[in-house]
């Protein structure tokens, strides 16, 4: 291999152990951001825990292959895990098929999850609808956690630590969620809200 080979050898292992930095960052921030243990992302994407491990502390280059399947857990794209840059400007697109949708137990709850990946641990944000009858019943989140329901369409009844509160169209309701709380559509037509939930809010007493 003459000079210009070698020089062009360690551009790529420069360039190769700079992308092995960010992936780290990456890969730890969206397993953190989804409350998965090492042991859990790796049960989920067949890579091995060890590997992980090794990943997010930038001590291995991942292949393709493991890259692949760590973005298919994690819900993401492989250009969003190799993005070079944390502060690098984007614009984002996420097609109505491709937006995650909950549904309460009833069946007849739902929530679009239109919040970004990096703010999910401390802010979540939801498109809420709720047919007629439909209830969401929710346990407790982190100590000092608080959401924010604006109605846009129809009405709904927010129920917490035995006290309840409705609100329509127009209104908003904000309350403590870091204890059991409950939202109901009691009319007799659909309802539709925008909620925010911060997660880690000031203590509130």
């Amino acid at each position: 291999m003459g000079v210009e080979g070698r020089d062009k050898q360690k551009a790529l292992e420069a360039g190769a152990t700079a992308l092995s930095g960010q992936l780290g960052k990456t890969v730890q921030r969206l397993r953190k951001a989804y409350n998965l243990s090492l042991s859990e992302l790796s049960e989920q994407s067949g890579v091995a825990k060890s590997i992980i491990s090794q990943i997010e502390r930038n001590e291995t280059n991942p292949t393709l292959a493991t890259i692949w399947r760590l973005a298919q857990a994690l819900d993401v794209s492989i250009e969003r895990v190799l993005q070079d840059r944390d502060d690098s400007p984007f614009i984002e697109k996420v097609s109505k098929g491709d937006t995650p949708i909950l549904v309460s137990d009833d069946g007849k709850c739902r929530l679009a999850i239109t919040g970004w990946i990096k703010t999910v641990e401390w802010l979540q944000c939801y498109d809420f609808s709720a047919d007629p009858g439909g209830v969401l019943e929710s346990d407790a989140h982190q100590r000092g956690a608080v959401e924010s329901l604006s109605v846009i369409e129809g009405e709904l009844q927010v129920e917490v630590g035995g006290e309840t509160e409705s609100a329509r169209a127009g209104e908003t309701l904000r309350y403590r969620v870091d204890r059991r709380h409950v939202i109901r559509n009691v009319s007799k037509a659909p309802a539709r809200a925008e909620m925010i939930c911060i997660l880690k809010a000031a203590v509130m007493e």
